[in-house]
């Protein structure tokens, strides 16, 4: 995603901007620092406080992606692939919603989601001085432990006796600017609509990050406060008029994350080591669950959520993995680096003031390389997707670190943090014994392989056992399924902790000190170095740009902009919009292609020319799924569900040429509500009645 056809580095497109060329529609900007002036020059369309207001009081964060606030009854609009678990939860054998939608008529229908939350940004206050000066002098480990202790604090205090709030330091710019964001939270949020399975994720894999596409991926949500629909008088309107071509869009969303500032030495060590370890593994895990698909209809039902999943990621990964492969993106990485270094070295007074923090990072990195897979394995990929080795390694470090004092505790267990974790330890999801088997014996079996059987880790890890004999000893002795063992491990502390006979908390205390160990050589010898040295960076980007930068996406409220567009391939053009009707002519009745009885039903009812779903070139990331699209007006007429093939690339760089986000139109989610559906109390709703 960047400046050229080609050029799909985000600091290209500012050399690119700084030289006098055209501003292109591209970057993930805060809303504090959205650029007005650029989209006014543009576009014509004035982005006031007031439009920005609405934003930040109407756009929601909720786990792993957007959504927005459509009504003053907090009802929001979001992804049906981000409440599929959801709706897979509250489903039952006697009401399936994978098979029929999950339909109400009136409020009292509406089910809480397990686990679900959801974050609307209240304020933004910039603590980089106070950050800062507590990691001032300080190096390695002893930065990070700084760094975190401080943010805990700022956190605790921005927050302190406000209940139904949480307050989060987040980084921008690597370590260039720190900002308390201040979110209103809501643990309690009910499924209102979703469509079935296969109206939401129509077309399946093979439509994945392509277009045209034809699907109704939307459901709608409530928030709720003290058992009654919460207030919201900061909210989107909604206009079901179809979007037209050359269109302005805006997409307020919390993008996951993105590195389009990462030095080439961690962009090599990206396409060497880690993404293409991990790549290859997500492969092989794929395989395990396509051959579990195989064995039975249960079986592919019981897959059917899991592998989707990995099968999106595979794509995302394997397009990563194929724009850092490509020598002449790298190329023009390298370049960029080196005009960027060769600014700072033109101005004697900020090289002795940076230093050289590339050379820091390349040294991070290349000791990075013996530490990887341990650090891997035990660390930020234990129990390889294992949903009950998560709440087992959660519990552990949970009785582990309330014991410390806060400014000596692991980021994410503060005390705030441990009262979320006490109710995601309560809610009632479901797991699925046979998928916690594969995720298990998956891990324990690639760590074999690559850490080697003669490492002291994998004995650790299986003793004397197979892999897979492993994994299932592990589930089948397990109690950790059930919510109320769960808590009363988490309330018991240490003690209890250490006197269950669970073995999968045996386990992670077993793998703790090894795992903790590791994490601190790396911090030590990698994070700490790096995230000096790329502060430095960042302080070497603003000397030369200036105001012009927009950081890396963090999860946190961005605004991107475009219009409605689509692009040219391969000498043919793709129109931007697709049609009711094109969605009957796709359907051949063979999955992932066959359409639900529920449509074909309602045929004659529907508008077939209505436009259904359209793409347009405002720069995304995954995270942003579910971020309402708005219009010049501010008015909500679609929501981001994917982005092109190309756009995949958009985790290094943007091409506004090429890639494109991809979105369920307003027009088509009105027709479909009333034709097929026949929601009309849900639509009036939206329409404000």
């Amino acid at each position: 995603m960047s400046g050229l056809k080609s050029l799909l580095a985000a600091g290209a497109a500012l050399w690119v901007f700084a030289a006098g060329t055209a501003w292109a529609d591209e970057g993930m900007w805060p809303v504090e620092a959205f650029p007005s002036a650029a989209v006014k020059a543009k576009y014509g369309v004035t982005v006031d406080k007031a439009f920005l207001d609405r934003i930040r009081g109407a756009s929601a964060r909720i786990p792993g992606c957007s959504a927005g606030v459509v009504s003053k009854d907090g009802l929001m609009q979001t992804n049906y692939h981000c409440v599929e678990s959801c709706a897979g939860n509250l489903s039952t054998p006697e009401n399936d919603y994978f098979v029929k939608g999950f339909l109400t008529s009136a409020r009292s229908e509406e089910k809480q989601c397990p686990g679900m939350w959801a974050e609307i940004l209240q304020s933004v206050d910039d603590v980089t001085a106070r950050v800062n000066a507590a990691g001032a002098g300080k190096t390695g480990a002893a930065l990070v432990q700084a760094l975190s202790a401080e943010t805990a604090a700022i956190e605790k205090e921005a927050c302190a006796n406000q209940t139904g709030f949480r307050c989060q330091v987040i980084s921008f710019y690597d370590g260039g600017q720190y900002k308390t964001y201040k979110f209103r939270r809501y643990d309690d949020v009910r499924l209102v609509f979703a469509p079935e399975f296969k109206t939401g994720f129509f077309g399946g894999d093979p439509d994945n990050f392509n277009f045209p596409r034809f699907n109704l991926d939307i459901s709608y949500i409530r928030l709720y406060e003290g058992g009654k629909p919460a207030s919201t008088p900061v909210h989107y309107k909604w206009n079901p008029s179809a979007p037209k071509a050359g269109e302005p869009i805006f997409v307020p969303g919390n993008p996951g994350t993105t590195q389009r500032q990462l030095t080439m030495a961690q962009l090599n060590f990206l396409r060497s080591t880690s993404l293409l370890a991990e790549h290859t593994q997500r492969s092989e895990l794929r395989g395990k669950f396509l051959r579990l698909e195989q064995e039975s209809p249960d079986a592919a039902r019981l897959v059917s959520d899991t592998l989707i999943g990995l099968e999106n990621s595979f794509k995302v990964y394997f397009g990563r993995l194929k724009v850092l492969l490509d020598d002449a993106f790298v190329g023009k990485k390298a370049k960029e680096e080196a005009d960027l270094r060769a600014r700072v070295a033109a101005n004697p007074q900020l090289a002795q003031e940076i230093g050289d923090p590339w050379a820091e990072v390349e040294r991070a990195y290349a000791a990075y390389g013996d530490l990887y897979l341990p650090y891997y394995f035990l660390e930020t990929n234990a129990g390889g997707g294992s949903t009950l080795f998560g709440y087992a390694r959660s519990l552990v470090r949970a009785a582990a670190e309330r014991e410390k004092p806060a400014a000596e505790r692991l980021p994410g267990y503060d005390d705030a943090a441990l009262q979320r974790l006490a109710g995601s330890m309560g809610a009632a999801t479901k797991i699925e014994p046979e998928l916690e088997r594969v995720y298990l014996g998956h891990w324990l079996s690639k760590s074999r392989e690559y850490l080697t059987a003669d490492d002291p880790n994998t004995k650790l890890l299986l003793g004397r056992d197979a892999p897979e004999a492993k994994a299932r000893a592990l589930v089948a002795g397990t109690r950790l399924g059930d919510p109320a063992v769960r808590k009363a491990l988490l309330e018991g502390g240490m003690a209890a902790v250490q006197a269950s006979d669970d073995p999968l908390i045996q386990l992670a205390l077993a793998v703790d000190p090894a795992a903790r160990a590791v994490r601190r050589q790396v911090e030590q010898t990698v994070t700490g170095p790096t995230a000096a040295a790329l502060s430095r960076v960042a302080r070497a980007r603003f000397a030369a740009y200036g105001d012009t930068l927009y950081p890396d996406a963090t999860f946190s409220l961005r605004v991107t902009y475009g219009q409605v567009t689509g692009w040219s391939e391969r000498g043919k053009e793709i129109p931007p919009f697709t049609t009711l009707g094109g969605l009957y002519g796709r359907a051949t009745g063979q999955a992932p292609y066959d359409l639900p009885q529920s449509w074909f039903k309602a045929e004659n009812r529907v508008n077939k020319d209505t436009v259904f779903n359209f793409s347009g070139n405002a720069d995304i990331i995954g995270g942003a799924s579910g971020s309402p699209t708005l219009n010049a007006k501010g008015e909500v007429i679609g929501a981001v569900f994917d982005g092109n093939i190309w756009s995949l690339g958009g985790a290094y760089g943007y091409d506004p040429t090429m890639n494109r986000s991809v979105h369920v139109a307003a027009s088509g989610i009105q027709e479909a509500l009333l034709k097929v559906y026949g929601r009309e109390a849900l639509v009036k709703e939206l329409n404000g009645k």
